[in-house]
């Protein structure tokens, strides 16, 4: 009532708005422990353990063969790395703030920075990950050669991308249908253990196969970053324009949600959670 206001200008606001992000990053990525050191170690042994454990599957079940001849511990991490950095992003976005939630509340604060912020908070952490992994093989086990580092790293970005445009529609529809949602997300994620092609390459899939697979915009990102990675695979079956095509629509059908959703909450959303 009382407050002065302040006429900012663009370049102002635009200033403002990114300190915002970059504090809400960093709450974002301290919440799942206070000491961010050891969120960014327990975030690297989990990488550790599913590419231990899919090292052990290949090698026992006999599946080595079916890999693109290179690094074979590179081709497991190719994978684990893009599904990871997805699923991360889409369960960052789905627990982002709501428009009900406290922090709300905050003048500066909205959804949009929310959303923002949960998902670079979740790149971050992924990305940071990543480099101490491949850092620690390299100099513990052998050199890795990769064949574009910098496309190779696009295709990782675009994962992201992908899995952020799918939390922003779970986001919007979790007020709505909170138990649906909860349902759907975990089975889109647990669905992209098999259906993200991490396991195996478009190149090598029959057409009738292929068809149960390319509808997934991860499985585009996978097979062509191992295009990017190994110089012995060029993949025929897979697109980059795909995924984009299809995050970008997802973003802006969820962000129309909600927006809706936003004009429509209820404090009783967020206390109902």
């Amino acid at each position: 009532m009382f407050e002065a206001r302040r006429n900012l200008s663009r370049s102002r606001s635009a200033f403002s708005m990114l300190e915002l992000i970059y504090h809400s990053i960093v709450r974002d990525v301290r919440k799942e422990h206070r000491n961010a050191l050891i969120g960014l170690l327990m975030n690297m042994l989990q990488t550790v353990i599913f590419v231990g454990v899919f090292y052990f599957m290949f090698s026992v079940l006999g599946l080595k063969g079916t890999a693109i001849r290179g690094d074979f511990l590179l081709y497991i991490m190719s994978g684990i790395f893009l599904f990871m950095t997805h699923n991360k992003a889409m369960g960052a976005v789905l627990g982002a703030e709501g428009p009900a939630s406290a922090m709300m509340k905050h003048a500066p604060m909205n959804t949009i920075v929310a959303i923002v912020s949960s998902a670079l908070a979740a790149l971050y952490t992924q990305f940071l990950s990543m480099a101490v992994v491949l850092y620690l093989y390299h100099v513990m086990f052998g050199p890795i050669t990769i064949l574009d580092p910098v496309s190779a790293t696009g295709m990782i970005i675009l994962a992201w991308f992908t899995g952020a445009a799918v939390g922003v529609v779970f986001l919007a529809l979790k007020p709505w249908f909170p138990g649906f949602v909860q349902i759907a997300s975990s089975i889109y994620s647990r669905a992209n253990m098999i259906a993200s092609g991490k396991m195996f390459v478009a190149n090598s899939l029959p057409s009738t196969l292929l068809a149960m697979f390319d509808w997934n915009p991860l499985f585009h990102c996978i097979d062509q970053a191992r295009g990017f990675v190994f110089l012995n695979y060029n993949p025929h079956y897979s697109s980059i324009s795909y995924p984009l095509q299809v995050a970008i629509i997802l973003i802006m059908v969820g962000l129309m949600l909600e927006f809706f959703t936003r004009k429509h909450a209820s404090v009783s959303w967020e206390a109902a959670r």
